[in-house]
């Protein structure tokens, strides 16, 4: 039996959306304004930062403007969506690259990649948001447009979204894993020797790991509840769960702000 979504349902879906992502946005937009406006941030390590809070203050802006009642707007969110979205994860893995080439490699050199991040971030999330607009279909839905009702569109849209996201989660968990083992040994290598100065360091960018590392996590609780969505709406595209929309619009929604926490706590 077919359940859909009622207009009251819509309409609380468009509600949380829209207040989540304006959290987002002012979550974001001043992680932006402290690296424009205080030099001091302005470190290789903080630019990576700033990236990811840009993309995800793009993200929750057009998440915001979009209008799914009229035809240009409803494109103008779901692609601008999806390609900041896709650009806010992919940040994150530069980060995690960026660590591990520095504390586990020891090389000095990420400076000399920023052109090869740029290339990649943006790069992948244009092929990504072209290729998603293969089986295409957009309709009213009420909350938002980033979505598609086609069969094709909806696995198209899987494809470019949620397996690059899984696969970002993954590389950023195996690669803090990594770093943070590296740290652990050397902390107790510096035990071993007495090397307090070393000691100091080691728990200093320990500290500043278990803020970064915390990442995964947050892109695992923000998309979750989506990726369950998705394939469930796949399955029974006729059958809508308004709990189930309920969590996926609000933690997605609120993903940029919780992405921003780490960087934000002391």
């Amino acid at each position: 039996m077919a359940t859909m979504l009622s207009i009251h349902d819509r309409r609380i879906l468009t509600a949380v959306n829209s207040g989540a992502s304006s959290l987002s946005f002012v979550g974001s937009g001043f992680i932006v304004l402290c690296y424009s406006l205080f030099k001091e941030l302005r470190k290789f390590s903080f630019k990576l930062v700033f990236y990811l809070s840009l993309s995800d203050m793009l993200c929750s802006f057009f998440n915001m403007v979009g209008d799914p009642s009229k035809g240009f707007f409803c494109y103008a969110q779901g692609y601008t969506t999806h390609f900041f979205c896709v650009a806010s994860f992919l940040w994150t893995t530069t980060i995690a690259f960026t660590l591990h080439r520095t504390v586990v490699r020891h090389k000095t050199d990420v400076e000399d990649l920023e052109a090869i991040f740029h290339l990649y971030v943006w790069g992948t999330s244009l092929v990504m948001t072209i290729i998603r607009s293969i089986g295409n279909d957009h309709t009213h839905l009420g909350a938002w447009c980033w979505a598609q009702t086609g069969r094709t569109g909806k696995a198209i849209h899987f494809i470019t979204f949620y397996v690059p996201l899984w696969g970002a989660i993954l590389y950023n968990g195996f690669t803090y894993f990594q770093v943070i083992r590296m740290l652990n040994n050397a902390t107790r290598m510096a035990v071993g020797m007495s090397d307090r100065a070393y000691q100091f360091d080691s728990r200093t960018d320990m500290k500043a790991l278990n803020r970064w590392g915390y990442y995964p996590l947050i892109l695992i609780g923000s998309w979750a509840f989506g990726t369950i969505n998705r394939i469930h709406n796949f399955i029974e595209p006729g059958h809508k769960i308004f709990w189930l929309s309920f969590l996926d619009v609000g933690t997605a929604a609120l993903m940029v702000l919780a992405g921003e926490a780490p960087e934000m706590v002391p």
